[in-house]
């Protein structure tokens, strides 16, 4: 539901209220009417142009398309309220798929980009420090690691996705606080960027010179999928642990999808889906989008979310859950975003990461103004090319492929670990930390032993914690 102000919580009038227009090729200008709608609207009739274009991407009608494109862009803006910012990320994903149809032109419009390593560490800082969701995985994730290592005298902490160095700080100066004294600490971090381990090892390394902790920082630079087990240097004798902030999903892309791409689902099944996801989430963006969705309901037998258990085959994921258990941790503190961006089709992934990202973008409207360019740069670069990744890419390119906790937890129960409830203590941290920036819309639940954290109704992050079973 979307409010006055474009945000995503209230009851709109439904699209019948306004008349539809016909997609046609011989269409190209905007109706009049379309720039005198109110923003719960104007927000409907976005998601009916988006669910449109979709379709017409998915089943090849790109004259279609181009036409539905054009109208969003004259409705959506990157700096508007949340519907039409999240329109412009999503209607900029869909026109990036069509362009990688022609590989030609989509490269040469992306041969002058640069990337800029400083600026996308900045952004991340960013989202670190105005959005709860990094801080309360790190405060569980340290909370769990401190309880496992209980009267260990040499940890071993091997971190997948480096880039944080607060996280670890605050493990140091906790572990400096033991009344037993503190371990000797050894830190592998694992991140493809030289500059961000140089800036971690040097952060580190001073605060635990500072606190008087044995330490040392283990830096690989490399891409997770690369990764040599060998370079990790785990001893006899250390007590291990394992963190891992939203990268096992990066190894989820299956062997028979890199050969070929899966065909899309029609918009008959679209509309399915929707309409299950949005039964369950009354009160959200469901009832928005289930306005704008035929009627039909049976199940979609291709899809890679029909059953709440069923795993993406991936023999990546597979060997390297493995080579983790091999290792033989005491803990291993898992993050994942917790949605299901990973069907096999193009509409389905689109229906669920509506959904979660329109909890996002409210997220984002409730912490930072419009205007505000930190906020800009955040859902460009971040949770922009996060849809972009998920809608536009295919076979190896797509990384995003977030999944539900349940499949997680599958997951790692066949490859031998054994699930770790966290405690009533790490429970009250992550609760005490939402409750201090004093915004209703961040939930926390505890959900079989592991915690779901989220935005009114909709579950965004879980964290679960594992360890080596024989």
């Amino acid at each position: 539901m979307f409010q006055e102000d474009g945000s995503s919580s209230v009851t709109s009038s439904p699209l019948q209220m306004f008349p539809m227009m016909s997609l046609s090729p011989g269409f190209i200008s905007p109706h009049p009417w379309l720039k005198d709608l109110k923003p719960e609207e104007r927000g409907l009739y976005l998601i009916h142009l988006l669910v449109t274009c979709a379709n017409h991407v998915a089943t090849g009608s790109l004259e279609h398309a181009n036409i539905a494109l054009d109208q969003i862009s004259n409705l959506a803006t990157p700096d508007g309220d949340t519907m039409q910012r999240l329109a412009s990320y999503f209607s900029e994903a869909l026109a990036d798929r069509i362009l990688r149809t022609w590989p030609g032109i989509y490269k040469a419009s992306r041969s002058t980009r640069i990337s800029i390593v400083a600026e996308e560490i900045f952004v991340r800082k960013m989202f670190f420090e105005f959005l709860p969701f990094m801080k309360v995985a790190f405060v569980i994730t340290n909370q769990a690691i401190i309880e496992a290592m209980e009267g260990e005298k040499m940890v071993h902490v091997i971190d997948l996705n480096a880039t944080e160095p607060a996280q670890w700080r605050a493990l140091i100066q906790d572990l400096s606080a033991r009344p037993e004294g503190p371990p000797h600490l050894r830190i592998t971090g694992i991140h493809q960027q030289k500059e961000v381990l140089e800036q971690m090892a040097h952060v580190l390394i001073e605060d635990a010179e500072k606190l008087d902790i044995p330490f040392q920082f283990n830096p690989i630079i490399s891409k997770l999928e690369n990764l040599d087990v060998e370079k990790l240097r785990v001893k006899t004798g250390e007590a291990l642990a394992i963190s891992s902030i939203m990268q096992l999903h990066s190894l989820l892309a299956c062997d028979n999808e890199l050969k070929k791409k899966s065909p899309s689902t029609p918009m008959s099944d679209f509309g399915v889906h929707l309409r299950r996801v949005a039964q369950m989430n009354h009160g959200t963006l469901g009832e928005l989008l289930e306005k704008d969705m035929v009627s039909a309901y049976s199940p979609c037998q291709d899809s890679a979310s029909s059953s709440p258990l069923c795993t993406t085959a991936s023999a990546d994921i597979d060997n390297f859950l493995s080579t983790l258990w091999s290792l033989n941790p005491k803990v291993m503190v898992v993050t994942e975003q917790d949605s299901d961006h990973n069907g096999k089709n193009l509409m389905e992934r689109i229906s669920e990461s509506l959904y979660f990202y329109a909890a996002l973008f409210d997220c984002m409207e409730s912490a930072l103004p419009r205007a505000s360019l930190e906020r800009l740069k955040m859902e460009k670069m971040l949770l922009g090319e996060e849809i972009k990744n998920i809608i536009a890419c295919e076979g190896a390119e797509r990384k995003e492929r977030h999944e539900k906790l349940e499949k997680w937890a599958q997951r790692f129960d066949l490859a031998g670990f054994a699930n770790v409830p966290l405690s009533y203590y790490t429970m009250l941290q992550a609760k005490r930390l939402l409750q201090g920036y004093n915004c209703d819309g961040y939930k926390i639940k505890e959900e079989n032993g592991c915690v779901v954290i989220g935005w009114q109704d909709r579950p965004l992050l879980s964290v679960s914690a594992w360890r080596f079973r024989r």
